[in-house]
Parts: structure tokens; C-alpha cells; sequence
């Protein structure tokens, strides 16, 4: 059944990321209006975590945010799929990078470096970063079910330079990589909620007090690996701006769990500044009042 699904939706993909951009956005805008109009795609998750972080907002101003986000959500499912068929020079001048001297000094200095940032603007399209690194680049995801369009995904992110690899073989590829001495940057997607059993921090995030993911502080620890936070913007559509923030060079230096919390300051910062970039339909907030009596 997954070699079907993928053979009767593989054409399909790859005819949208043939198309030009400007194509590529009057679908995206159809798209839009049968989401959030006639489907009404997680509105009630959107407007629910929307409510409950922005409680001094007016509702129009929250609906407004609410349109702008699923707006944008669609465009950047269109440019996921466009991945296939853009090319690398296209990439460069659709990503760019303002400080990349904070990277620079980190590989000038032999060090691997674990780069965090959160579903906000554009993750995918990170990628481009590799083009600009001394570093082997990897990227940290959890694998698709369907393993045929797991492969896409990997080859896809392999033209330009990055290895995918799991959350499950992270742990064993990052300390093999520093016992030989190979400088990699690693690439982690740490703002969204962990399992409720497996948190080790409950802290506030945009106000609300919730379950947070510590994995990359605790990889951080043991190696011995910077901590750089990854700013995106999006400058206009389909063009954004990656813009890089040291948070320590020396993690093992840094109290429990203050490199976490740190990093989701920082996304609190991009978030505050353009909400409708954040991703909304992740139900980030679900855990909010079960926090086990060992935390409080």
C-alpha cells in the first residue's frame, strides 16, 4: 500500500515543483482559501492556542494573525514541494544568511556546533545553509511511516548537502563523529512538546507553563558542543533571512536545563515579533495543567 500511495502521488509533486514561483503561489492561494475557508483545517487548535497566548490581544487582531498564519502555512507547503525541483542557486538567493562570521569562528576553532531553531518561518529551506559551512551538515527529524517518501525526503536534503538522520541514531552518529574528530553541525527542531512521561522540564513558554524538549542541551552537555540559535525571517514571500545568536560555547558551564530555556526565549522573541510565522497547528500547549506534582 505505500508503494502505491507514493507512485499515484509522486507525479503529482512532481509536476507542482517543476512549476515557476509565480505558479506555485496562485495554487498556494487556492489552497488557502480551501483550508481555512471551506475545510477549516485545526482553526479550532489555531485559534485555541492563539487565545490562550495572546490573551490580551483583541479577536480581530487574533484573526488577523490566524489568516496571515495559514496563509504563509501554505505557502510553505508549496515550497517544501518546490525542494524537488529548485535548484541550489535558487536556494541561495531565496535563503540567505547575514552573520555566518558566528559559524566561522566556531569551525575556525575546530568545534562542532548543534544548531537550534523552531518551526517558525521556514525550516525546510535551512538546508541552504550547507552551501556556507565547513561542517558536515546533518539534520535531525523523525522518520516518515511510508519509507518511500522517507527516501525522497533524504534524497532531497542530500543534493544540498545534508544527511537526515533520526532522533533514535542521533545520539550514536553525534559522539561517533566527535570520537573521530569530523566537524558536523547538527541541525534540531526543539520548540514543540515532548511525550508528557519522558520531560524532564516543565517551564514557561509564551506564558504558559509546559513540558520542553531538552535533548539538545543534554547532547550539548556530554559533547561538549555550542549552542547556536538559528533567527529566521521572512523578508517577503518565498525569501528569508537566517540570522545566527551564540547561546554558549561552553554548555557545560551553564546551570541544568538554562541552555533549554535560553533557546525558547529566544523563539519567544521571533514569535512575539511576527506570530502569524509560528506554527499554530502543533497543539504545543496541550499539556499545560499536567504537570506532575515532582515539578512543582
Amino acid at each position: 500500500m505505500q508503494l502505491v500511495v507514493y507512485i499515484l502521488v509522486y507525479p503529482l509533486l512532481w509536476l507542482i515543483s517543476r512549476l515557476p514561483f509565480k505558479i506555485i503561489y496562485f495554487i498556494s492561494d487556492g489552497v488557502y482559501v480551501l483550508l481555512y475557508k471551506v475545510i477549516g483545517y485545526r482553526k479550532k487548535v489555531v485559534r485555541g492556542n492563539l487565545k490562550l497566548v495572546f490573551p490580551d490581544k483583541s479577536d480581530a487582531e487574533r484573526i488577523l494573525i490566524e489568516k496571515k498564519f495559514y496563509q504563509h502555512m501554505c505557502d510553505m507547503f508549496l515550497e517544501m514541494i518546490k525542494t524537488m525541483g529548485i535548484s541550489n542557486k535558487q536556494l541561495q538567493q531565496r535563503f540567505t544568511f547575514s552573520n555566518l562570521e558566528v559559524l566561522h569562528q566556531l569551525e575556525a576553532k575546530n568545534k562542532s556546533i548543534m544548531l537550534m531553531f523552531p518551526h517558525y518561518a521556514s525550516w525546510e529551506w535551512v538546508i541552504a545553509l550547507d552551501a556556507h559551512i565547513a561542517s558536515k551538515g546533518y539534520a535531525i527529524y523523525q522518520k516518515i511511516g511510508n519509507r518511500y517518501f522517507d527516501k525522497l525526503v533524504r534524497d532531497i536534503r542530500e543534493k544540498f548537502g545534508t544527511t537526515l538522520i533520526t532522533t533514535k541514531e542521533t545520539r550514536d552518529i553525534v559522539a561517533q563523529n566527535k570520537k573521530e574528530g569530523n566537524l558536523s553541525m547538527y541541525g534540531i527542531l526543539s520548540d514543540q512538546s515532548p511525550m508528557i512521561k519522558k520531560a524532564l522540564l516543565w517551564t514557561p513558554f509564551m506564558g504558559i507553563t509546559v513540558p520542553a524538549h531538552t535533548g539538545a542541551e543534554m547532547l550539548c552537555k556530554k559533547l561538549d558542543l555550542p549552542a547556536v540559535y538559528l533567527k529566521v525571517s521572512k523578508e517577503k514571500r518565498g525569501h528569508y533571512s537566517g540570522t545566527f545568536s551564540l547561546i554558549t560555547e561552553k554548555p557545560k558551564e551553564m546551570e541544568e536545563f538554562a541552555l533549554t530555556k535560553a533557546f525558547l526565549a529566544l523563539v519567544e522573541e521571533s514569535i512575539n515579533e511576527a506570530p502569524e510565522y509560528y506554527f499554530w497547528t502543533h497543539k504545543r500547549w496541550k499539556h499545560k495543567d499536567k504537570m506532575p506534582q515532582k515539578f512543582q
